[in-house]
């Protein structure tokens, strides 16, 4: 089992940056990709970034150039930096882990989750 905390949200407005947090625990070995989603109200889950273990990242059209992954291996702790946020950004932010050859997102790890709120 894998442990997700998740922290950093909060009310920001737009033109401004968040750092999220994702704290992991528990059997940390078998995982091989960490990303972050979130949901908007009415809306449904999307992939924001990810990042594998060798590094590799992905993220949506809607976020490059603004946000970005990171990882902390040592620390087990994943980050996203959000700049330049716009009131479309806001949404319950939420962390997950996948093991090696998992694409099956309900079989995911996930944290509980951290608001994001941009006013404009």
């Amino acid at each position: 089992q894998v442990q997700l905390v998740e922290s950093g949200g909060g009310l920001v407005q737009a033109g401004g940056s968040l750092r999220l947090s994702c704290a992991a625990s528990g059997s940390i070995g078998s995982i091989d990709r960490m990303g972050w989603y979130r949901q908007a109200p009415g809306k449904e889950r999307e992939l924001v970034a990810a990042i594998s273990r060798a590094g590799s990242t992905v993220y949506a059209d809607s976020v490059k150039g603004r946000f970005t992954i990171s990882g902390d291996n040592i620390k087990n702790m994943l980050y996203l930096h959000l700049n330049n946020l716009k009131p479309e950004d806001t949404a319950m932010y939420y962390c997950a882990a996948a093991k090696s050859g998992d694409y099956n997102e309900d079989s995911y790890y996930w944290g509980q989750g951290t608001q994001v709120t941009v006013s404009s």
